[in-house]
This record gives C-alpha cells, structure tokens and sequence, in this order.
C-alpha cells in the first residue's frame, strides 16, 4: 500500500500495517482521544481541539476556558512566552509533525494546538434584553459558520442561536475560522427553531429573516432593537417555518452584476447595518 508521508518521513497513522504497534505502545505519547462523530457542537458534549495562534491564544485568555492539555511547537512556545500568556497547564513542546497528526493533512496549526472543555451554554432567557441576536438555520459548513462566528464577535453580537442538530461542532475547522470569536460569542443550541424564534419575540424581539425575495432591502427597513437577524443555508435559504414566524423579511440589493453574496459575507454585511440601524 502506497504511504503518505509526513514532514519527519514517517507513516501516517492510517497508514499502519496490521500488527503495528500504536506510538503510546512504543513509550510514546497516548494522542488526544477522538470520539465517535457527534451531531451537536462539541463545545457543548465533549471536549473541543483547537488549533491556530488566534484561536488557540483567545481560548488561552478566557478565564471560562478550562484547558487540558497544550501541544507546541519550539516556536509556538516562543510565541506564547513573548505575548506574555499565563498557562496553567504546563505545555508539551512538540515537533510540528506531531500536531500534523492530530488534524487533518490540510490543517493550518501554526506550532499550536490545545485540548479544552467546553463552555458554559447559555439559555434564550440569559440573552441581554436589549441585545442582538443572530440565528443561523441549519448552516453546517464549518468554515462559513467560523467566519460568521468570527463577524458576530466582531459586531458585539450578544449570542448566536442555532439547533443542536444540524450545525457543525464547535471545535476543529471551525474554531479555527472564527478567529477567537467562539471565546466571545455564546452558541445558544436550540431544540426547535421555531419554538426559539417565537420565545425571543416573547421577550420583545423583532424578527428579521435575510431572503432574496425579502420585501424591503435591510438598509431600508425599521430595525430596531432587540433584535434577531436570521440566515439560511446557502441554497436552501430559510426553511418554510423559519420564514413564517419572521415578523419581516428583508433582502440584501447588490449593485453589481452578481446579485448574492457566501453567507458568511451576508452575515458581516447584514450585522453591520443592523448595528448601524437598530436602536433601542
């Protein structure tokens, strides 16, 4: 069988012939135990793996983050001695390689990689009163859900509501695209959208859905706070029930000759001129 190698010459572990001993047989290091796949966010069941100096040194600094275990590199523990960050886990200083094998081969660690519990989930009923809220109906690419966790943090968005199924892990690619914003903005997972959507109206929420065939373009419309943006899927946009409990659908008008925008742009687009627009 052909091997893949990697950046110390050696075989992947996939690629080990029958009756290999493991590396932690050998006196090695056990690797970090992976669970079998999930179907909510990991940052709710299970510990997360994160990986990047931006999400690894924003999970470092928040004192909700309870850390297990740090894999470093030479340099990555150079790095994090020069930002001046207080670990409490002592980290192993590793070569790149070992982290390679931790992720997948298109992983970007940049020499840091940690092992985390996860953190606290808040409930619809811990969102500030005033807030903005954004709600994400069934986007389960990892790398557009990170980039609209990474705008969320970026526009002070107060939550993220999202439904347990349905949704990527909050750990990984994902934690990865978000830069830190996982740090920031609190994942509400939801059982049922819809109940969701109608409990926050109960609590004085306006409810604006982002479609193409929205009757009034965002920038033109009365927003005002608290207020509830909610995307769809790329494609599929927002299911039939999502839609029919909106107290307003609105579109985004693009000048140019592409007409959409990835849902991930829309989001920053859409919560720029929501913050600009709402007010209490």
């Amino acid at each position: 069988m052909r091997t893949q190698k990697n950046h110390g010459g050696g075989r992947k572990p996939w690629d080990r012939k029958a009756g290999d001993k493991k590396p932690w047989e050998r006196g090695g290091k056990r690797p970090f135990k992976r669970g079998p796949a999930r179907s909510t966010p990991r940052d709710r069941d299970g510990p997360a793996i994160i990986y990047g100096w931006h999400a690894v040194e924003a999970a470092l600094r928040n004192p909700k983050r309870r850390i297990l275990r740090i894999l470093v590199t030479q340099n990555g523990e150079k790095r994090l001695q020069e930002f001046g960050i207080k670990l409490k886990v002592t980290p192993e200083v590793v070569r790149p390689e070992a982290i390679d094998r931790e992720l997948s081969p298109d992983a970007v660690h940049q020499g840091v990689l940690i092992e985390a519990e996860p953190l606290p989930v808040p409930d619809i009923a811990d969102i500030p009163a005033n807030g903005l809220v954004l709600v994400l109906d069934q986007i389960t690419d990892p790398h557009n859900f990170g980039a609209i966790v990474r705008s969320a943090a970026a526009f002070a968005v107060d939550a993220i509501v999202t439904t347990a199924r349905h949704s990527p892990e909050a750990t990984g690619v994902l934690a990865k695209s978000a830069s830190g914003g996982l740090e920031h903005v609190p994942l509400v997972l939801v059982q049922n959208l819809a109940r969701a959507l109608l409990e926050l109206r109960g609590r004085g929420f306006q409810l604006v859905g982002l479609a193409e065939e929205g009757e009034t373009d965002l920038s033109d419309a009365k927003l005002k706070a608290p207020l509830a943006l909610i995307m769809g899927a790329e494609g599929k946009g927002l299911r039939q029930l999502t839609r029919e409990t909106c107290d307003l659908l609105a579109r985004l008008d693009m000048p140019g000759e592409i007409k959409s925008l990835n849902v991930s742009n829309a989001a920053a687009l859409a919560l720029y001129i929501a913050r600009r627009a709402a007010r209490p």
